[in-house]
């Protein structure tokens, strides 16, 4: 287990981030906040696929307005992506949400600043810091000369800050960028000047080919030092993939037990089933399994019971048939076609026995 970097602990509805509490997955909607059925819809999927905090958008003040009728629909602490605007904060936080991601200094009027900081203060309501390259000032890039992890941070620690003046502490910092060496910088300088809660990813990561990878890559390593309390993966699409690869990422770092694992190898001369037909067909008929569970997809009995011994249960192939066995032991041989099938009954009676 990694040595987590100790933070303040704060509080975005009932989930705790920061101090031992566990690091928390979040996402993001894409539908119109206005649009109260699409966005619960898409909420409530973003739940059962293990999201712990939701973010709206709220561009303006019918979306903060709608903000209410979305929140008494579902059972998940929402945040208010707000910019510029402190109307729309001081709404988003009437309708009762759960934080705030504001950067203090968009807002131009330092009463309005005040209003908003006693406003969430009042309802303890915590506000997330959130830099990325295209928001750095213009003072900024030309003093570093472009974007760079020290002017993230300096602009960061600007924002921070002008909550700081206002006895305001209940504060998370994110400070991404699309560029994973440049996000990675960013976040160590940042570790070592405050202590409050860093909420990790690699935005504009891009699609699922290309994103999955720098998100993995650039959140893995951060975590791997022990640093980030919460975490967003950031792609092109469908935001319920963004939160399953935010859980594999926890998983494959042992941060987190959450579903089903699936081992799989990668097939070689020695296979003589269609070991990627099946392996696609476990994959996705665990997908619903909720409960911890490693589940080993083998081409060959090599791989099979020794190297995946550890599996509560799998499969390794033959010449059209294979074998189903369970922490690497042999239960008994079925045809290839039947695979799928009988594995499928070792794992319900294990699901069983789980309960």
């Amino acid at each position: 287990m990694f040595e987590r970097r100790r933070t303040k602990k704060i509080f975005v509805g009932k989930v705790a981030i920061g101090g031992d509490a566990p690091i928390s997955v979040q996402s993001m909607t894409n539908t119109k906040t206005t649009d109260t059925k699409s966005t619960v819809d898409q909420i409530n999927s973003l739940v059962d696929a293990g999201c712990d905090i939701v973010r709206l958008a709220v561009p303006d003040m019918n979306a903060a307005k709608n903000l209410g009728n979305i929140i008494r629909e579902v059972n998940v602490p929402l945040i208010a992506d707000i910019h510029f605007d402190y109307k729309l904060a001081l709404e988003a936080i009437d309708q009762g949400v759960a934080a705030l991601r504001l950067n203090p200094g968009n807002i131009s009027n330092a009463i309005h600043v005040r209003e908003v900081v006693a406003a969430a203060k009042d309802k303890k309501i915590p506000i997330r810091i959130g830099v990325n390259g295209g928001s750095l000032s213009h003072k900024i890039l030309s003093k570093y000369g472009g974007i760079t992890a020290e002017g993230l941070v300096e602009s960061a620690l600007e924002h921070v800050k002008i909550l700081e003046d206002e006895n305001f502490f209940d504060i998370k910092i994110s400070l991404k960028a699309h560029d994973v060496p440049l996000t990675l910088a960013a976040y160590r300088l940042m570790s070592e000047k405050v202590d409050y809660p860093l909420h990790v990813g690699i935005t504009e990561a891009g699609t699922i080919n290309s994103g999955v990878i720098k998100s993995a890559v650039g959140i893995g390593s951060l975590l791997a030092e022990g640093i980030g309390d919460t975490i967003r993966v950031s792609l092109t699409g469908d935001p319920v993939v963004e939160v399953k690869v935010a859980n594999e990422i926890l998983k494959s770092l042992g941060l987190k037990d959450y579903g089903a694992t699936l081992i799989a190898c990668p097939t070689c001369g020695r296979t003589r089933i269609n070991l990627e037909k099946i392996a696609a067909k476990v994959e996705e008929k665990l997908s619903s399994v909720k409960k911890n569970i490693t589940v080993a997809v083998m081409g060959c009995v090599v791989n099979g019971p020794g190297e995946a011994r550890t599996a509560d249960v799998g499969i390794a192939g033959a010449d059209g048939e294979g074998i189903i066995f369970r922490k690497g032991e042999i239960i008994r041989k079925v045809s290839e076609n039947d695979l799928v099938e009988e594995l499928f009954k070792e794992i319900d009676q294990i699901l069983q026995e789980k309960k």
